[in-house]
């Protein structure tokens, strides 16, 4: 039996999102160093400010400012900061209810250790050098030794509408990069699978009850329910089920548009698995047609599958597969 094969997994993607005015006030004011909430109808005030009241569901536009300073409600100590986060060194994660405001905001507190953190200390922001209008603007909170309302608690009001006339050109969108590190094991079966596939050889696992063989094997049967352990091998030809045109170009990815990427269902297995198609004009790609691997020089996996000039496949002898 192989080793259980485990590699670390990055899913990464950036997220762009409009800002209506509440969002972009917000924002923008951060940009200049100050900090807004909105005020309820109930004359509660919300940091960070939301565009509808959390009690009423009734839209909100009422902002206004709140100080820099404020109190710790709770925290949790960080002691691994990992990649993208605001401080790399140890810190607290917290959460502040700034000086008037009445919800409190997360945040990460530059603290020499977690007995210097309490819940009930006083902080203050600790502005980022250079500010375009995002969280980040607030680099972090540190120790503060004043009291509430200083500097400054003016509770002003700033019209939603207008902030641009009071903090210049306002921040309208922002892109949020979303990343997920982690490490990823495929488990007994698959790792089985992908060793072979390291030797040129496709092997799924078949079905002890109803006697489907599934690749990728999976280590249980998804139509039964039981567990799944005998080997076999498939392939390496198979046909063609169903496809679709691909014509945006994904980034890192050197592959011409248009292109196909096809379910495939290799001879002997009774699940399709996904693949490119190569060889041929994508708009002669169709239901049936039958294709083989491509490997390339030291790849672990076929590069793409192509035509292999036999008559396409009859739909009887795959429609069970679409």
């Amino acid at each position: 039996m192989p080793d259980v094969l485990s590699a670390p997994l990055v899913v990464e993607f950036p997220f762009t999102r409009s800002l209506g005015p509440v969002q972009s006030a917000f924002l923008t004011g951060l940009r200049e160093r100050v900090v807004l909430g909105v005020r309820t109808t109930d004359d509660r005030t919300l940091v960070p400010p939301v565009e509808y009241d959390p009690v009423t569901a009734e839209e909100i536009r009422d902002l206004v400012e709140v100080t820099p300073t404020g109190t710790v409600t709770t925290w949790a100590w960080n002691h691994a900061p990992r990649r993208g986060q605001p401080l790399t060194t140890p810190f607290a994660w917290v959460l502040v209810r700034l000086d008037g405001a009445d919800t409190a905001l997360l945040h990460a507190l530059d603290a020499p250790g977690p007995d210097a953190v309490r819940t009930g200390m006083r902080v203050r922001v600790r502005w980022a050098e250079e500010r375009t209008g995002a969280i980040t603007d607030i680099a972090c909170f540190e120790p503060y030794d004043g009291e509430a309302g200083e500097p400054g608690a003016t509770g002003k009001s700033v019209p939603a509408g207008g902030h641009s006339g009071v903090f210049g050109d306002p921040i309208t969108g922002i892109v949020a990069p979303a990343r997920l590190d982690y490490t990823y094991s495929p488990g007994r079966a698959q790792s089985a699978y992908i060793e072979a596939l390291s030797a040129r050889r496709t092997v799924g696992e078949r079905c002890p009850s109803c006697r489907k063989v599934y690749v990728p094997p999976r280590g249980a049967c998804p139509t039964c329910g039981v567990a799944t352990a005998e080997q076999v091998e498939v392939g390496p030809r198979g046909t063609v089920t169903t496809f679709c045109i691909v014509n945006i170009k994904a980034k890192n990815l050197d592959i011409e548009v248009p292109y196909v990427y096809a379910h495939i269902a290799l001879d002997g297995a009774d699940l399709a698995l996904h693949a490119r198609i190569g060889g041929i004009p994508y708009d002669q790609v169709r239901m049936g047609l039958r294709v083989a691997p491509v490997w390339t020089e030291g790849a672990r996996y076929p590069d793409h599958y192509r035509p292999t000039g036999e008559p396409d496949a009859a739909y009887e002898t795959y429609k069970e597969l679409l």
